[in-house]
This record gives C-alpha cells, sequence and structure tokens, in this order.
C-alpha cells in the first residue's frame, strides 16, 4: 500500500485545522471494520512531545505524518500487536497498536466490539541505548493481535 505524502503547513493551527477536519468530524473505519472516534482534544497528545514537561513541544516530524494515521487504520498489511497498559503491567486486549512504514505506530483503545477511540500516532524510536531495545522492537516483542 502506498502511504500519502508529508504534509508541510507553516503553522500549528493548520495541522490543527487539518486534523479536525480529516478525523473529527466523522470516525475512520479500520480495514477490519473497527470504527476510530478523534476528538479534538487528541491533537496535543498525537501532535507533540515531551521534553521537561508532558506534551510541550510540537513536532513537525509527527504532524508531517498527519495523513498516515487514517492509511495505517486502513491498512490490510499493517503489523498489528495487543497493547501494553502501564498502570496495570500487563497486555491488554483493549489497546491495538498498528505499525506501518516500518516505525510508524497508531494506537487505538478498543470500546466494545467494533468501537474504539484514537489514543495517539508517532515515529518510534529504532535505537536502543545501554543495550536496551528501541521503542519499535519493545512494541515487536509483544503478542500479535488476532
Amino acid at each position: 500500500m502506498s502511504y500519502p505524502s508529508l504534509v508541510k503547513y507553516s503553522t500549528i493551527e493548520e495541522y490543527r485545522s487539518h486534523f479536525e477536519r480529516e478525523y473529527c468530524s466523522g470516525s475512520i473505519t479500520t480495514f477490519d471494520g473497527i470504527s476510530v472516534r478523534f476528538r479534538k482534544k487528541d491533537f496535543k497528545h498525537c501532535f507533540y512531545e515531551s521534553v521537561n514537561v508532558k506534551d510541550d513541544t510540537f513536532s513537525n516530524k509527527r504532524a508531517e505524518r498527519i495523513d498516515w494515521i487514517k492509511a495505517a487504520l486502513k491498512d490490510p498489511n499493517s503489523e498489528i500487536y495487543i497493547g501494553w497498559d502501564r498502570r496495570r503491567r500487563k497486555y491488554t486486549k483493549s489497546r491495538r497498536v498498528t505499525i506501518v512504514m516500518k516505525n510508524y505506530v497508531v494506537v487505538i483503545d478498543l470500546k466494545g466490539k467494533n468501537k474504539a477511540d484514537f489514543i495517539t500516532a508517532y515515529v518510534a524510536d529504532t535505537t536502543g541505548y545501554g543495550g536496551k531495545p528501541s521503542t519499535i522492537d519493545k512494541i515487536r516483542m509483544s503478542p500479535k493481535w488476532k
């Protein structure tokens, strides 16, 4: 599957408008029939990165891939894994993690059989530090989604 070109805007507001227009006006249905809902408040978590404070720096790297979110959800050839629940410290089938384009990640939270909320999307780290696995390697160690 070919992926959309990177989106290049001059301002954060242009990316915000694009996100709200493309994602928040309705749901996106995944290739296997899950209806994913997006909320305006998801913009900050998705397109900002943490530096000193949670989600405090706008990420052009994430924002330029704004159209990849929909493409990833609709891609039947994507890698799909069961997500990790940090609080409960275990894998949970309510979280679904999709990988496309080698290291682009989209996370959704299932709210029933065919409904989900969008959580985030990002370009995952591919370099581990101090002998530890990279972010993308950790995801790929997770159980596969069936």
